[in-house]
């Protein structure tokens, strides 16, 4: 029982790797093309899916683009445009203020 899982185990990994080697995209696929993994997989049975997903195939994270945050969705942009607003009103505050105390008449006394 135990010659025949070892081969199966063998050969299943193998085809893992094979199947993986060809639906990963060629940007992820580190040193050699594709062609070349595929053909170490095969001539290298265990070592060469070994070596296909530690040095071949890049990770998934390491392959992401940097997502891109929207202005508004960016929580240092709209505190930026809180803070901005809340100086124009305390301008125009201040503003006001000057313009009432140029018009009121001089006290006499």
């Amino acid at each position: 029982m135990a010659r025949l899982v070892i081969p199966i185990v063998i050969i299943a990994f193998m085809i893992f790797a094979i199947v993986d080697l060809l639906l990963t995209p060629p940007t992820r696929v580190r040193g050699v093309p594709k062609l070349v993994w595929a053909a170490i997989v095969i001539l290298l049975p265990i070592v060469g899916g070994i070596l296909w997903f530690w040095i071949g195939k890049e990770s998934s994270r390491a392959a992401e683009p940097p997502r891109m945050v929207h202005p508004d969705d960016d929580p240092t942009f709209l505190a930026t445009i809180r803070r901005d607003e809340e100086q124009d009103e305390r301008i125009r505050r201040l503003e006001q203020e000057l313009a009432d105390l140029d018009d009121d008449p001089p006290k006499e006394k």
